[in-house]
């Protein structure tokens, strides 16, 4: 086999026991699942992780729980995805988990996928026919449109070998992540290995790491040393964007670590708790009021924001507007991050979703709660505004660089 050239991330979406789990370990030789509850009840309660090397590419699977009650997990996994694997069973079809997680992908912008028709082995032909027509039609009209559909079973192997090949095309075509931006890595883990202290682990979104470095945590600005990187279980010299990614630090407890966090270069960023962004409401939410509390979801971190539409009118549904979010926690969001807004009560998932962040947000920060023109002007030239000294768009070079 030829050494890997190219790191991409896989997640996982769909229902509950819709056989993501078990997808990923008849792929991997690896079953994602790791807590002794998950295996106690047989489902997926929190992110589980699996590698593969295939076709030169080098597969960190990022495999996440389908149940509602465990949505806010999942969206603390699908912030890296390069490629969506897109799980339908034969025999349950489109279920609402189904719905969510595709819609929950959608807003976060991701651009490649495949659809697995799994549990081929438990249905008759006709029945397969009419999912896989069901499937279609779900996905018409969305990134997944001209996706590749491949019935598989976990049981019987049958499409594996098919499934492998559609996810090597579709890696191949997704958009790399930047090493020439700072250093980025949202913490989804964090634990004691004994012998080697303090680890974390997440998807290093842009720039790289490695032995020796030091890094800055976010949002408690406190600067640690690396002692060590892992990546798909190997040491390394340095990890780079695209990359399932351990780290070992030195000065800290595991138990001061937290998912939520954000491992960057020192003194590139700032945390804020104010953000100007680019809302998007799903056609299927109810309609967004001024002042509306909601659940905030970007990269690994989750707190609550208290939104400020432009103009105090209304968000219907299906509509888009501008917007000041004010946040509990302080987190470090950049130009052009993504990010999932849930509705506060009750949590239904994925009912609104948010476009990007503006470049802004320290200018919000600075001038406070400012009236509704002044804060729309802020956000429409954000963009291109405030770049480089402060880090704001996480590029390395100053303004004129290149």
């Amino acid at each position: 086999m030829s050494s890997p050239t190219h790191s991409v991330i896989v997640g996982t979406a769909g229902h509950i026991d819709h056989g993501k789990s078990t997808l990923v370990e008849a792929l991997t030789g690896t079953h994602p699942d790791r807590l002794a509850e998950e295996k106690r009840r047989g489902i997926t309660i929190d992110l589980g992780f699996a590698f593969l090397e295939e076709n030169g590419v080098r597969f960190g699977f990022v495999d996440v729980p389908g149940h509602e009650r465990f949505v806010s997990n999942m969206l603390a996994g699908a912030g890296g995805i390069d490629v969506l694997l897109l799980v339908i069973a034969a025999d349950e079809s489109i279920k609402p988990q189904t719905r969510e997680h595709f819609d929950i992908c959608r807003l976060l912008g991701v651009e490649r996928g495949v659809v697995a028709v799994t549990k081929s082995d438990l249905v008759e032909s006709e029945t397969l026919e009419l999912v896989r027509l069901e499937a279609e039609e779900f996905v018409g009209g969305s990134f997944l449109e001209h996706a590749p559909m491949v019935t598989v079973s976990a049981k019987t192997g049958a499409g594996l070998g098919e499934l492998k090949r559609a996810l090597s095309e579709a890696a191949a075509k997704a958009s790399g992540k930047d090493a020439a931006r700072y250093f980025r890595l949202p913490i989804d883990r964090a634990f004691a290995m004994k012998g080697f202290g303090s680890v974390v682990t997440g998807t290093l979104i842009s720039g790289s790491v490695g032995p020796g470095d030091e890094v800055e945590l976010f949002p408690r600005g406190q600067r640690l040393r690396v002692r060590g990187v892992q990546s798909g279980g190997k040491t390394v010299e340095r990890a780079m964007p695209g990359q399932r990614t351990a780290v070992n630090l030195a000065g800290i407890e595991h138990t001061a670590l937290k998912r939520g966090m954000v491992l960057a270069t020192p003194g590139r960023f700032r945390k804020t708790r104010r953000i100007d962004v680019r809302l998007e409401l799903l056609p299927s939410a109810r309609k967004m009021k001024p002042g509306a509390r909601l659940h905030f979801h970007a990269g690994t971190a989750e707190t609550i924001a208290e939104v400020f539409l432009h103009g105090d009118q209304d968000l219907p549904p299906g509509g888009t507007a501008l917007a000041n979010l004010k946040l509990q926690d302080e987190v470090l969001v950049l130009a052009g991050d993504r990010f999932i807004v849930r509705q506060f009560s009750p949590t239904d998932a994925a009912r609104f979703g948010a476009r990007g962040v503006s470049s802004n947000a320290r200018a919000a920060e600075r001038r406070g709660d400012l009236g509704g023109d002044d804060r729309a002007r802020a956000v429409g030239a954000g963009v291109g505004r405030d770049r480089g000294a402060n880090g704001l768009d996480g590029k390395r070079n100053p303004p004129g660089g290149g």
